[in-house]
């Protein structure tokens, strides 16, 4: 058998790539003893602090339990409605709901993905209490007219920046500006570690009581004094995973360096014709998170599924982000309905995920795209 007629390797739509140094400090770490929250912790949050221009950061097991903190910091409860849109992962209503407030979709862009501001606009009540934006796969959104809407109607802005570590609106990187903006470290993100999140930005009582949501609302005093300010949960960050975060963080402006010339690459081979509706391309500032075109399925003969199958024969790994929220039973629930939101409508039932991650090859981009024109043009 010759090395043409061999089959290739599988590719998947999102790998880490952690690094041999990285793996060194975690075993210092495990050797240490400390492998809770300890010094790597106050660490990555210092590092993290300094590529966000000097901007206060507090470290979490995960972005979706950083977005409840940050509404219950802001004082977001019940009788409030937060608006987002319909389209992203559902922790973004998930804890909206958690903190007992309403969410209030509003569609997004087709191409964009983010939120639709005009559509936010109208959507503000007076039991209006924040807007939760998405940088819906590390495209950012319009900061300048999201800040002026909030500072017109006094609302507070909590950004889910978990797709957007590294991005950055007119040279300012998201989160080194704003409300409180929360970030994702899980492992398809651009960096991990291997869960994780933080929050960036918070007045100092905010950045209290997410240190209190964050350990039991547990406060010392002395060596045999504790007293418990509210009912918190458990969310720090171990010393391990923020050893891998330190590693991660070091090599972010590589990653996503990387990450655009994948994408530049897509865009190039996509250029004239192509066989999928690409998404918005942004500017230097987008750190391409996810690639998420859209199939035509209404020109098509097969199905979503059975285009993920036939990648899945060519050994191609492909994924969804997302369906519409407001479709899922819970919201449906809540008195959500089919043919509110459109455009996030249409996006979850065509997007496909295609490979993007930094270890990717510029040969696999076209291994990818031989394999989508073949399918889709034969469909």
């Amino acid at each position: 058998m010759n090395d043409a007629s061999k089959p290739l390797p599988p590719l998947p739509f999102t790998r880490p790539d952690i690094d041999e140094a990285t793996i060194a400090a975690v075993a210092e770490v495990l050797r240490s003893g400390w492998l809770a929250s300890g010094p790597k912790v106050a660490q990555l949050e210092a590092e993290l602090s300094a590529y966000l221009g000097g901007r206060p950061v507090r470290s979490q097991t995960s972005a979706t339990i950083g977005m409840e903190m940050a509404l219950l910091a802001a004082g977001i409860g019940p009788g409030d409605e937060v608006i987002t849109p319909a389209l992203s992962f559902v922790a973004t209503a998930n804890v909206i709901v958690r903190v007992g407030a309403r969410p209030v979709f509003v569609d997004v862009g087709l191409d964009s993905r983010n939120i639709d501001l005009e559509q936010v606009e109208a959507a503000i009540t007076p039991r209006t209490r924040a807007l939760m934006p998405v940088h819906f796969a590390g495209l950012p959104c319009d900061m300048d007219r999201l800040y002026a809407i909030a500072a017109r109607h006094q609302l507070r802005v909590i950004e889910d920046a978990a797709h957007a570590i590294g991005s950055a609106w007119r040279g300012r990187r998201i989160g080194s500006f704003g409300d409180l903006v929360c970030f994702s470290f899980h492992p398809n993100k651009n960096m991990t570690t291997i869960e994780g999140g933080a929050i960036s930005g918070g007045s100092p009582e905010e950045l209290k009581a997410i240190e209190l949501h964050r350990w039991h609302g547990q406060v010392k005093s002395g060596p045999d004094g504790f007293d418990t300010l509210l009912p918190g949960g458990k969310c720090n960050l171990s010393d391990v995973a923020a050893a891998v975060g330190l590693g991660q963080l070091r090599r972010l402006e590589e990653f996503n360096a990387r990450r655009r010339a994948l994408i530049g690459h897509y865009y190039e081979l996509w250029s004239k014709d192509p066989p999928l509706r690409l998404p918005e391309r942004g500017d230097e500032g987008h750190s391409w998170h996810v690639f998420t075109p859209l199939l035509p399925l209404t020109q098509l003969s097969i199905s979503r599924r059975e285009f993920m199958e036939a990648m899945k024969a060519r050994g191609i790994g492909v994924g969804v982000h997302y369906p519409a929220i407001h479709l899922f039973s819970a919201y449906r629930a809540l008195g959500f309905r089919e043919g509110q939101f459109p455009n996030a409508e249409r996006i979850g039932r065509e997007t496909v995920t295609l490979p993007l991650f930094p270890a990717m090859e510029l040969h696999e981009v076209e291994r990818v795209v031989r394999a989508v024109n073949d399918i889709v043009r034969g469909a």
